[in-house]
């Protein structure tokens, strides 16, 4: 391989690592926190996300909103969200079958986890919710384990966020001593925390687009404490057949 080819393989390299950055942390960031994440000189992060910005793929909002990822992304992730969901889908279908409870898939975008695809359960009793809502991170499973993906300093800022717009600053040790526990293999859970009479329990994981999903399985609570071993099994089975 010649000196012209490997130095455009590095540069694409370099602008994914730029992406994947930028897509986990929605809140923007700095040309001088970029360089700092991806390990890249300052004026190298400045010329790559120049030319990421006149393809639409990055913006700056400004001196003080920082770099964020642009609007070309966007309509990138929305045509692969339909290959996402067929390639998650033989995954829930299992799960679904082997538990009979609904399975959601959810991905993480601008701070809220989106519900883009769900396989219902075959429970009587069972929870539903509607493709394209969106959710909280510190009150729910998927929530959880999406910011146990993320690094550490990107998720506390994005719990301490979401605690202080809804007032329960109090909660933060609790979040983070359980994002803590998430990292080191446990599931993630929501027990009422979200929606009174409902529990979930699930995982996240990074796609191979950089995006962080999460598939989640919602229960009623009433029943949720008998079944939470075999979903707690069937779960974890799946997430080793993702990795």
């Amino acid at each position: 391989m010649d000196g012209t080819k490997r130095s455009n393989i590095q540069v694409i390299s370099r602008a994914a690592d730029i992406l994947r950055a930028l897509a986990q942390n929605t809140g923007g960031m700095s040309l001088g926190q970029i360089a700092s994440r991806v390990g890249l000189p300052r004026s190298t992060v400045q010329r790559i996300v120049s030319a990421l910005s006149d393809e639409g793929l990055v913006l700056s909002e400004g001196a003080n909103g920082g770099i964020r990822l642009g609007p070309e992304i966007q309509s990138l992730a929305q045509a692969s969200a339909g290959d996402l969901k067929e390639r998650m889908r033989p995954v829930m279908r299992d799960i679904a079958s082997k538990t009979g409870e609904t399975v959601d898939l959810a991905i993480l975008k601008r701070g809220r986890m989106h519900f883009i695809d769900q396989i219902e359960g075959s429970q009587r009793l069972r929870t539903v919710s509607s493709i394209g809502e969106t959710f909280p991170m510190t009150t729910t499973a998927n929530g959880k384990a999406a910011l146990a993906c993320l690094d550490e300093a990107d998720a506390a800022r994005l719990v301490l966020a979401e605690l202080e717009a809804e007032g329960g600053q109090a909660r933060l040790m609790t979040v983070l001593e359980e994002l803590a526990s998430i990292r080191q293999g446990a599931l993630a859970t929501d027990e009422n925390e979200h929606t009174d009479g409902i529990s979930a329990i699930g995982f996240a994981l990074h796609d191979a687009t950089g995006d962080v999903i999460a598939i989640s399985v919602p229960v009623p609570s009433s029943r949720f404490p008998r079944v939470k071993a075999l979903l707690s099994q069937t779960l974890e089975t799946s997430r080793k057949s993702l990795v």
